[in-house]
C-alpha cells in the first residue's frame, strides 16, 4: 500500500521524498445507537479498513488536499490561514475543519502541507469515512508540528470540526472509537463524562460481518439533526420533574414514570429509544462479559427493532438487510448501524454459516430493493497512529 500511494503522492506532488505516513480506521458501532448525544454509552470497535495518508510541510503556504478516493477533483488548494467552510470544496471541507479546530485552540500551524488521502471504506457506508478522514488529518497535524495533544483530545477536537465546520451534529463515539481503537477489542465508552474500558471482542467460531445497503445518504441533509433536536425537547421536558442532565441518566422504570411529561408523542417515542438503547448496551456488554453471546445477539436485534419503531431511522435498506438475516441459520445477532437512513447493517454470523449468510441476505435484498448490497468479513484493529 505504502509504495502505490509514495509512487501516486510523487505524481501529484512532484516528488515523495519526505512525506510521512499515518492511518485512521473505519469503525463500527457493535450496540449503542443514537445514544452519544444524549448521555448515554456506545460500544464501539474500530476496524482495519479506514484512510491511508502521506503528508509533508510545503513551502508554499497553501494546504494541498488530493483524494484518490476523488481524483476527478485533483489537488484542491486552500491558504494555510483560511479555512472557511465551502461547499464547493466538497470532501476537502472535512480535512479544513480539523485545521480550522486547531487553530482556534491556539495549536498554530505554521507552514503548508501536501496531503494525498486513500480510504478504502465505502462511502456513504456509515462506517465513518469522514470522521476517520478527520482523525487521520488530527494525526498528521499532531506529529508533523508537534503539537501536544492526546488521542482523547484529538477526538474532541475532530467531534468539533464535525459539529461547527460541518454542520452535523454528531455526538464523540465515532471521533473517539478511531481515535482509541485497540486491536480486538470494543470500546465500552460513557458520552457522557468519556470514561471508558476496553472490553475483549472474543468472537469464538464467528464472524462480524458488514452489509452495506449502497443507499448513499448525507448526514447534514438527513433527518439526523432533527433527531437530536426531537431528544433535547423531551429532555427540557423530563428536567422539569426529575433531575437529570441527559437522556442517559434514566433507567427504564425511571422513564416510564415520568415520560408522560413529554408532551409529544413523537418526542416521547424518541426519548424511549434513547433511555432503552442505553440500558441495552450496558447489559450487551455485561452479556459479553459473562460468555454469552447468545443474549448478546438478542440485544443486538433489540436495538435494531427500538430503532426501527421508536426512532424510525432505519428504512427499508436497512430492515430488509435485518430481517433477512435473522432468517438464516448461524446468526447470532443482526442490527442497523450507524446513524441509519441507509448506510450499514452489523451481523455476528458463526463461521460455517458466513458464505450462506452473504448469498442468500444478498439475493433477497437484491430482489426487493433491486440493486445489490455489499459484504465486508471485518476484523477489529487499532486506532489512529502514524505508520512505518
Amino acid at each position: 500500500m505504502k509504495e502505490r500511494l509514495l509512487e501516486k503522492f510523487a505524481e501529484v506532488y512532484g516528488e515523495s521524498q519526505g512525506a510521512e505516513y499515518f492511518f485512521a480506521p473505519g469503525r463500527v458501532n457493535l450496540i449503542g445507537e443514537h445514544t452519544d448525544y444524549n448521555g448515554g454509552h456506545v460500544f464501539p470497535c474500530a476496524l482495519t479498513i479506514g484512510t491511508y495518508a502521506l503528508a509533508r510541510k510545503n513551502s508554499t503556504g497553501m494546504m494541498n488536499f488530493y483524494s484518490e478516493n476523488f481524483p476527478q477533483r485533483g489537488v484542491v488548494s486552500v491558504p494555510a490561514e483560511n479555512f472557511v467552510y465551502e461547499s464547493g470544496d466538497g470532501w476537502t471541507n472535512y480535512p479544513k475543519g480539523v485545521m480550522w479546530v486547531f487553530e482556534q485552540k491556539g495549536y498554530h500551524i505554521t507552514s503548508g502541507l501536501d496531503i494525498l488521502y486513500f480510504g478504502n471504506i465505502p462511502n456513504g457506508s456509515g462506517l465513518s469515512s469522514s470522521a476517520s478522514i478527520e482523525v487521520v488529518t488530527a494525526v498528521i497535524l499532531k506529529e508533523i508540528f508537534g503539537f501536544d495533544v492526546d488521542m482523547v483530545q484529538v477526538s474532541l477536537f475532530t467531534q468539533m470540526a464535525e459539529n461547527q465546520f460541518n454542520g452535523v451534529n454528531c455526538g464523540i463515539m465515532d471521533q473517539f472509537s478511531i481515535a482509541m481503537g485497540k486491536k480486538d477489542h470494543a470500546i465500552f465508552l460513557d458520552t457522557a463524562d468519556l470514561s471508558y474500558t476496553y472490553a475483549p471482542l472474543k468472537l469464538e467460531n464467528a464472524k462480524i460481518v458488514i452489509a452495506c445497503s449502497n443507499k448513499k445518504r448525507g448526514l447534514a441533509d438527513s433527518k439526523y439533526n432533527e433527531r437530536r433536536c426531537q431528544c433535547e425537547k423531551a429532555l427540557a421536558e423530563l428536567k422539569t420533574v426529575v433531575n437529570i442532565n441527559n437522556l442517559g441518566d434514566l433507567t427504564e422504570e425511571q422513564f416510564e414514570e415520568v415520560k408522560d411529561t413529554i408532551s409529544d408523542p413523537v418526542n416521547r417515542q424518541r426519548a424511549k429509544h434513547a433511555v432503552y438503547e442505553n440500558q441495552r448496551t450496558i447489559r450487551a456488554v455485561e452479556a459479553l462479559k459473562a460468555n454469552d453471546i447468545a443474549l448478546f445477539g438478542k440485544l443486538m436485534n433489540e436495538s435494531h427493532v427500538s430503532l426501527r419503531d421508536d426512532y424510525e431511522v432505519t428504512g427499508i435498506e436497512l430492515d430488509t438487510l435485518v430481517e433477512a438475516a435473522w432468517e438464516q441459520p448461524g446468526v447470532i445477532g443482526s442490527r442497523m448501524t450507524g446513524a441509519g437512513f441507509g448506510g450499514c447493517t452489523v451481523s455476528i454470523v458463526e463461521d460455517s454459516a458466513v458464505e450462506a449468510f452473504t448469498e442468500e441476505v444478498g439475493k433477497k435484498y437484491l430482489e426487493k430493493i433491486g440493486y445489490a448490497a455489499d459484504f465486508y468479513v471485518v476484523s477489529i484493529g487499532d486506532g489512529a497512529r502514524k505508520l512505518d
